[in-house]
């Protein structure tokens, strides 16, 4: 898995993640959202567009990064989900919990 951050012009932090979200590297995900957190960032998208399984683990953690940013008044949105990720978030109810978008640019035009 490889996670790339970037800036939009509004100033919403773009985490892209390409491969699987699993328990080998859920913390790189984490840490990419705390570091921007860290610095000052509040508004956050996690474009999952190259991704084709999240694990539980995976899971958990999103549920962790969304829980962080919200205690700093910041807001998490999830862009770019298959059709299985969909399936899997509708399943685990996780889909109440994130603003879901079909694309990055989608999420993006909601903040």
């Amino acid at each position: 898995m490889s996670i790339t951050t970037t800036q939009s012009p509004g100033g919403v932090t773009v985490a892209t993640v390409e491969g699987q979200l699993i328990v080998a590297n859920r913390q790189e995900l984490k840490q990419a959202i705390q570091d921007a957190l860290d610095g000052g960032a509040r508004r956050f998208v996690v474009d999952f567009t190259g991704t084709a399984y999240i694990d539980s683990s995976g899971l958990g953690a999103l549920v962790s990064i969304n829980k962080r940013a919200r205690e700093v008044g910041g807001e998490l949105r999830l862009a770019g989900l298959n059709e299985d990720l969909r399936s899997l978030f509708q399943l685990t109810k996780l889909d109440t919990l994130f603003v879901i978008a079909e694309s990055a640019g989608e999420a993006l035009a909601g903040f």
